[in-house]
């Protein structure tokens, strides 16, 4: 017995390190480099309209020493920056500290802020301040409920859209037909520092959170089957309209993500890749979902530890409880002798 208890107790703590490990390295900033090419960075020295510049910024846009303020907490305003630099990274994962605030009251404010990847920059329009039917990759940081029959959210609320240029915005429904995911967060008025993790790699979408002043990332969306192309450029927008916000960007700093690909993979030309997103179910079956996510979408490879974790601790205990049976069977055995 004192064999098995060292053999389930070794196991046990090999599991939880592995385990710990792999959490870790969902956003950890130490095995990836930071591209400064692709980065927001205060005092935005690389921020301008010159030959030079990394970084350009369109609308109601503020630069400041501190902050980049897309829209004052004016009514009907639009503002954007974005980098000038083509992204040509595979594997990279964006993190964005920004501010939402303002004078208004719960229900009162708006719209919202906008973190892009797409082909396209500078366009002005009617998502988030930038343009509709656009390609690439979008993550909405919405603080308004257009939809009053979508009860089933709370606002603010964190998405993400997939779009290869055919798939229009729905203002009046919060985006929902055409999400792939999302969650509820609360980041407006906050007191502390407020970020989001973009992560892209190997066809995996991952949005984080750490809006509760815990210094710890909290997922809000996972997602298999995304397909990117490289050479889009990253931005952020943000708009106004009959209510309004403060909305700021502090930083957004890349990080290459340092991840072997097979030789096909290699060998495609990622420039020539659609935007597009291989789900179970359609983007409108969300509609009917009442936590807004996909329950079709793989696991992921902390969730297969956590099920790998229960199935073996379960069979280590019947292995426990077998043994102390069998054992005292055999003992009763001995005493009819």
């Amino acid at each position: 017995m004192d064999g098995l208890t060292s053999t389930v107790r070794s196991a046990l703590v090999f599991l939880l390190v592995n385990v710990f490990v792999v959490r870790c390295d969902i956003t950890d900033g130490n095995a990836e480099h930071l591209k400064r090419e692709h980065s927001l960075i205060k005092p935005y020295q690389g921020v301008g309209s010159s030959p030079s510049s990394q970084w350009d910024f369109s609308g109601s846009t503020l630069v400041t020493s501190s902050y980049v303020r897309l829209t004052p907490d004016e009514r009907s305003k639009q503002g954007s920056i974005w980098n000038t630099v083509p992204c040509h990274l595979k594997d990279w994962e964006m993190h964005v500290q920004f501010k939402v605030h303002g004078s208004g009251k719960k229900n009162l404010h708006g719209d919202g802020i906008a973190i892009w990847y797409t082909k396209d920059r500078l366009h002005p329009g009617s998502v988030f301040g930038s343009q509709d039917q656009f390609f690439g990759l979008a993550i909405f940081l919405d603080t308004f409920r257009n939809d009053l029959h979508g009860m089933d959210r709370s606002f603010p609320y964190i998405s993400a859209m997939v779009n290869n240029g055919t798939v229009t915005y729905d203002h009046g429904k919060d985006g929902r037909s055409s999400e792939l995911g999302g969650c509820s967060a609360e980041i407006r008025n906050r007191d502390h520092d407020t970020y989001l993790a973009i992560r892209y790699s190997k066809g995996r979408l991952t949005i984080m959170v750490d809006v509760d002043d815990k210094n710890e990332w909290k997922e809000c969306i996972d997602i298999g089957g995304v397909r990117l192309p490289t050479g889009y450029f990253f931005g952020a927008s943000a708009a106004t309209g009959d209510l309004s916000d403060n909305h700021d960007i502090i930083s957004m700093k890349l990080y290459q993500l340092m991840v072997e690909h097979t030789a096909e993979e290699e060998s495609l030309d990622w420039t020539k890749i659609e935007p597009s997103v291989s789900l179970l179910k359609s983007p409108k079956d969300n509609i009917d979902d009442p936590t807004g996510n996909f329950r079709g979408t793989p696991l992921t490879g902390w969730k297969i530890f956590l099920l790998l974790l229960c199935a073996l601790l379960g069979i280590v205990v019947c292995a426990v409880v077998g043994a102390v049976v069998f054992q005292k069977r055999q003992e009763r055995n001995k005493r009819f002798y």
